[in-house]
């Protein structure tokens, strides 16, 4: 039987450009159900849901609701906090105190674990309460997913911004570093290798967390294509590790920030691109080096969209809703491949997702570990959208010269 109660969503981490997407998708779900009597969004995720800070999202317009869907980062804004049993606890109180049946968190690993732990909460209390994990990051390192909505616009970002580096190197030759997110996985970083299309594109080298970046086999790599191409673009994970795990950036400088978790600050400056730019130009004698670190760029460009991505975000939300209101259950929404191309949709367990990450595979990764494989390409291009776009080279023939021959 059908719970009657108000539904709860709320969004966490680091925005996308999709997650609004899924907001939508759970709003517009939910009101076709008659046992839901209201629907609120927390403001600034679980603090939002700790202060009390709800917004009623049954009085929006469905108009406004679907501009709100084609608008990039997070519709009810964010939050960092990692809550603890503790906080979960409260936020149970919270829920309870509103007579809110239905919770719905959108966010990565982290948002899995206090989706579990708030259900665990309830569960222990007696009080019947379905909690719906919907899935979202750029890092594309959940679990179970095939991919994750809000990697493949990041993806496309990174891909076509290195489109754009290639024709701008051509140009003008030299040494290009392009500093791009992953902390523990790669997989946005890799999404780099669809900008080469002719031999002589880049990046001709891409560095990932999941192999350990070594500054002497760097730097011969680095010499190599620049003597054969007299140009090297180069696509490098903020958090690349030395075979110890150390991260190279607090390695090569002293002073070193750390975030509210006690992690090293990676992508704050653009101190990483700076040090491997001077280790060039020192060791190599390369003159002409520049670097970018893309930074907050990536998570939520305007106009830089996959509608694949865009249609999966609604989709999970809309999944959502109707676990809980149809289904009466509890759990993760996960993507599945089915074909090439399809996905579909299934509930998995909360704690199959929790706060474990999901690493590049091996057959993604050559074996010098400084680029990836065709396999990676061809997994990837499906979800940058049905409307990417590619760049193209004169090939007219060279007239014969003349007077300097």
């Amino acid at each position: 039987m059908a719970i009657e109660g108000k539904v709860l969503v709320a969004q966490g981490g680091g925005p996308t450009a999709v997650i609004n997407q899924s907001l939508v998708g759970v709003v517009l779900e939910a009101r076709k159900f008659p046992n839901v009597t209201k629907i609120y969004g927390a403001l600034h995720g679980v603090s939002g849901i700790i202060n009390e800070d709800f917004v009623d999202l049954t009085q929006e317009t469905t108009h406004n609701l679907e501009k709100i869907a084609c608008t990039p980062s997070s519709a009810l804004f964010s939050t960092r906090d990692k809550p603890d049993e503790k906080y979960c606890y409260e936020m149970f109180k919270v829920m309870e105190a509103h007579g809110i049946r239905y919770f719905f968190y959108i966010g990565g690993n982290d948002s899995a674990d206090t989706v579990r732990i708030v259900n665990e909460k309830a569960m222990e209390s007696g009080y019947e309460l379905r909690a719906i994990h919907i899935p979202k990051t750029i890092d594309n390192d959940l679990l179970v997913n095939d991919h994750c909505p809000g990697y493949g616009s990041a993806a496309r970002f990174v891909a076509q911004a290195f489109m754009g580096v290639n024709l701008d190197v051509s140009s003008l030759p030299g040494v290009y570093i392009g500093i791009v997110m992953g902390r523990h996985a790669g997989f946005l970083t890799a999404a780099a290798s669809i900008a080469k299309k002719f031999p002589e594109d880049g990046p001709h080298l891409i560095y990932l967390p999941e192999r350990p970046f070594i500054i002497d086999n760097f730097l011969a790599d680095v010499k190599e294509v620049y003597d054969k191409y007299g140009k090297c673009i180069i696509a490098v994970s903020e958090g690349v590790c030395d075979e110890n795990g150390t991260a190279i950036i607090s390695k090569l400088s002293e002073n070193v920030e750390k975030d509210s978790h006690g992690n090293v600050q990676l992508s704050g400056t653009g101190a990483l691109g700076d040090l491997l730019s001077n280790a060039i130009k020192e060791r190599l004698g390369i003159k002409r080096v520049r670097s970018d670190t893309f930074g907050y760029l990536q998570r939520s460009f305007m106009g830089c969209v996959s509608d694949v991505d865009q249609n999966e975000a609604r989709e999970v939300g809309e999944k959502a809703a109707q676990f809980a209101l149809w289904h009466n259950v509890d759990g993760s929404v996960t993507i599945h491949r089915t074909g090439m191309y399809s996905v579909d949709y299934k509930l998995s367990k909360l704690s199959e997702v929790a706060r474990l990450t999901k690493s590049m595979p091996d057959n993604f990764i050559n074996e010098a570990g400084n680029n990836v494989t065709d396999e990676f390409k061809h997994y990837l291009l499906p979800l940058l959208g049905s409307d990417m776009p590619s760049a193209y080279k004169l090939r007219a023939p060279k007239v014969e010269r003349i007077l300097n021959k």
